[in-house]
């Protein structure tokens, strides 16, 4: 499948690097040579399926055919199957140690923050949002690196408070690989707004040995903490650049979980490509 261009990869297209990569973390599915049902669509052409819908924020039934990525709820099927089996998450976690082999990470600190968005069909997740007049939305919860590289993201209601995610947020980051030794688990130093703001948090990451930078409550704007956060902020922009990410419309939260996966794998997949 051509998916090159002399500029670089056509747009929402999986080019050959990526493509190997993601082939050996896909479940092997044997095909019943006496079934009558149809023959199973080439695994090449789903993702780029994924990613037009992701990129794009069309709904599943309106993919267009004729692109060849296949049938919107066939696209969804394997979305659904590929995280259950966990192959997004596997595929971030090996561009991450290809990151710190490569040396573009920074481990010495890292960056959390939230962002709301609508959640128009209700589900899982959701939750009556106070920045939205208290109607239905979801909340993204990110960390990243100093470079702004997501580590991690959740999903919660928008109804939940940002300092109950910090703990699960910092125990979310995978154990990144790369080079000989310990695989790295955790920044040396965590920066946050005023919205993380609670001693016994603070007390919950010192045990795990990362220092805490968190903007207090009452105090005048000008804490500093800006200089190291706005990375996080970007990374949020990145996410909400594809359009599926703006908006909610999946009822089923692992589904919108894996989108919000694969958001980050794309984010990490440029940087490698293109480093700073």
């Amino acid at each position: 499948m051509a998916t090159e261009t002399r500029g670089g990869h056509k747009p929402r297209e999986v080019g050959d690097g990526l493509w190997e990569r993601i082939e050996p973390l896909l479940p092997v599915i044997e095909r019943r040579l006496r079934s009558p049902v149809r023959r199973r669509l080439d695994d090449r052409r789903v993702p780029c399926g994924l990613l037009f819908v992701l990129s794009t924020g069309i709904p599943w039934r309106y993919l267009p055919q004729e692109l060849g990525f296949g049938s919107g709820m066939t696209c969804w099927r394997r979305l659904r199957d590929g995280n259950e089996a966990g192959v997004r998450q596997r595929l971030h976690e090996m561009l991450l140690a290809e990151q710190r082999a490569a040396g573009i990470r920074d481990p010495s600190r890292a960056s959390v923050d939230s962002s709301h968005l609508r959640a128009m069909k209700g589900g899982a997740a959701t939750g009556p949002a106070p920045v939205d007049r208290g109607k239905t939305g979801s909340n993204h919860h990110v960390i990243v690196e100093a470079h702004g590289i997501p580590l991690a993201a959740t999903l919660t209601g928008g109804n939940r408070n940002d300092v109950t995610q910090l703990i699960p947020l910092v125990r979310a980051v995978p154990p990144i690989r790369g080079k000989g030794g310990q695989p790295l688990r955790r920044p040396k130093r965590l920066h946050a707004d005023r919205g993380y703001d609670h001693e016994s948090h603070r007390d919950q990451i010192r045990r795990f040995e990362v220092t805490p930078h968190i903007a207090r409550r009452g105090t005048e704007h000008g804490s500093g903490l800006g200089v190291y956060r706005w990375v996080v902020e970007g990374a949020i922009a990145l996410l909400h650049w594809f359009r599926r990410l703006r908006i909610r419309w999946e009822v089923r939260d692992d589904i919108h979980q894996a989108f919000i996966t694969l958001g980050c794998t794309v984010i990490c997949w440029r940087r490698l490509r293109t480093p700073l």
